[in-house]
């Protein structure tokens, strides 16, 4: 991460390495700002009493390793975001005046959607901030992992039914509360499907019929034009001295076949004509028969134009695409479709309640077997955290974990009882806390003050330790109030969940500090600033110092530089 104008922060880089990171320095030095701009990164409120004095923003970015597989990873590419070789890019400024902004990968993002990245990428852990475990959902699906495939195999079974069973009931229901709109639809269809049997039309029969109409309707000047052409090309009986066009070409062709014996290009030409003279008795033939055979019929007129009138009438109250009858049909095709899907509702309706009743006694089976599973992992993970806690200064502590569920009179049966259910089956699983013999058990998150809560949450998720995907852990303040043995043991644990995930830890103790893979070191400048130079990775004789600082006060104590050399190799060691 990279922090600039936050707090006491001036600009500094923290970079976190795998396994497990301790953040140390004097108290005051800036150690918390570390975890506040995690914070901000993840969602956080922005606070504009955060910008440091004189500045106008401050900003945290941060660079986060994945894989391109990972949930956070498929959200953010969702968002429009894009992964910079293998990693996520994420920024947040908060302006003195308190507005806020957040960038992912290259994208100006909505602050919410990083709270939704938080969720599968890091798990907080602190006396004032708590996330990941202490929500129910997350500790249904952290107990779930912790059982295998004793709560695998059956909820996915279950989680296949139930959608089955979402499916039915709810084609089920619509066809039941749309019954009577169903109905009405059903009645509609048939009204049109009837009108348009009556009618009988057929397909193209409105251009044969428009063109027979109009037609029909200038017959008469029709025929009159039909008999002046026809009189023009082969002559009026009626008036025999009248020169008409096949009389000349007649009179050509015979003028050109007395010489042409004597030119050939004058044959070719007289060919031509001849020719010419045959078509032009063809057209004059076809003219009269055209004459002979055009009838105007007012009485056929009338039936074109009511056969027309009944079409007319269809296309606009069922037709589309130009109100053709062509449209016509095709609507009558998918409403016939359709009213046999409307009318086959009472035998579906049967289906679908034979389908969903079988459904819920599968869903009743698959939940008992559920519930038993879950159960049975809850009993052992109870006592592994409960034996966990008596390591780390809590011996009388005792974590239970409550199965329950709900009832409700429209859920499935399990136990005899009728309960409410969703995708993941019937149960709802809740962390409880005894802090001491005679309490009552209480959710973590009540049972549990100050440092304690951390205590419980680093047991938690040492025992979880594998079965929670959330790749790295947060904690601050989790050896608030021990010390001695206690501090050891909680710096062991802390040394065993970062050999399956990463694991940052703000911490005051030198017990705890030495099993770290990796210390910082945060400290002020003169100035009382922290700068990039005031974060420090510490290696070698610089982090026995640091260590014997933590010890005695003081990093020149020949005693505390002893103890401290002694912690380092006995954490070596026992790791």
């Amino acid at each position: 991460m990279r922090i600039r104008s936050l707090g006491v922060i001036d600009d500094a880089v923290v970079e976190l390495s795998p396994g497990f990171t301790a953040v140390t320095g004097e108290t005051g030095a800036g150690k918390t700002m570390v975890v506040t701009s995690l914070g901000l990164l993840l969602g956080g409120r922005a606070d504009p009493a955060l910008v440091r004095i004189g500045a106008k923003a401050a900003v945290v970015e941060g660079r986060i390793v994945m894989r391109p597989d990972a949930p956070a990873a498929l959200r953010a590419e969702e968002a429009g975001a894009e992964l910079d070789d293998g990693a996520l890019l994420i920024s947040r400024t908060v302006s003195a005046e308190g507005r806020s902004r957040a960038h992912v990968g290259g994208r100006s993002v909505p602050v919410g959607l990083l709270a939704e990245l938080a969720d599968d990428l890091v798990a907080v852990h602190g006396q004032t901030d708590q996330q990941g475990l202490l929500r129910p959902a997350r500790q249904r699906q952290a107990l779930d992992r912790y059982a295998g495939d004793a709560v695998a195999v059956p909820l996915e079974k279950y989680a296949a039914a139930h959608r089955r069973l979402r499916a039915a009931a709810g084609e089920l229901e619509e066809i039941t509360t749309r019954a009577r709109e169903r109905a009405q639809e059903a009645d509609l269809l048939r009204f049109g499907l009837d009108e348009i049997a009556a009618v009988e039309p057929v397909a193209g029969e409105d251009t044969e019929l428009a063109a027979e109409a109009e037609r029909l309707g200038h017959a008469e000047s029709l025929s009159s034009a039909a008999q002046v052409a026809h009189a023009a090309l082969a002559g009026n009986v009626e008036d025999p001295e009248g020169i008409d066009a096949g009389a000349l070409v007649a009179g050509a062709h015979r003028a050109l076949e007395s010489v042409r014996s004597h030119d050939p290009a004058l044959g070719a030409l007289a060919e031509r004509i001849g020719e010419l003279g045959i078509l032009l008795g063809d057209v004059a033939g076809e003219l009269a028969g055209y004459a002979d055979d055009l009838d105007a019929d007012p009485l056929r007129l009338a039936a074109v134009e009511e056969r027309r009138a009944a079409l007319t009438q269809l296309t606009r109250k069922y037709g589309s695409a130009g109100n053709s009858v062509d449209s016509v049909l095709e609507w009558a095709e998918r409403g016939s479709e359709r009213l046999l899907e409307l009318d086959g509702d009472d035998e579906r309706i049967g289906e679908l309640t034979a389908e969903r009743d079988g459904l819920r006694l599968e869903l009743s089976a698959l939940a008992q077997a559920l519930t038993d599973a879950r159960g049975e992992a809850a009993t052992r993970f109870a006592a592994a955290v409960t034996e966990e806690l008596a390591s780390l200064a809590m011996p009388h502590a005792r974590v239970t974990i409550d199965v329950r569920q709900t009832e409700d009179p429209d859920g499935v049966e399990v136990g005899g009882r009728l309960v409410a259910y969703g995708p993941s089956g019937t149960d709802e699983v809740e962390l409880l806390l005894a802090p001491h013999p005679g309490a009552q058990p209480r959710p973590i998150a009540k049972g549990a003050s100050g440092g304690e809560l951390s205590r419980v949450m680093l047991a938690v998720e040492v025992v979880f330790a594998g079965s929670d995907p959330v790749p790295t852990y947060l904690f601050d303040e989790v050896d608030a109030g021990v010390g001695g043995k206690a501090a050891i043991e909680v710096g062991r644990r802390l040394a065993k969940l970062a050999k399956t995930a990463q694991v940052v830890v703000v911490t005051h103790l030198p017990q705890v500090a030495a099993f770290a893979d990796r210390q910082l070191l945060v400290e002020k400048t003169n100035d009382g600033s922290v700068t990039s130079s005031g974060v420090t990775v510490l290696e070698g004789e610089d982090r026995i110092r640091e260590l014997s600082r933590m010890l005695a006060g003081h990093e020149d104590s020949v005693s505390a530089r002893a103890h401290a050399e002694e912690l380092l190799a006995a954490a070596r060691a026992s790791v």
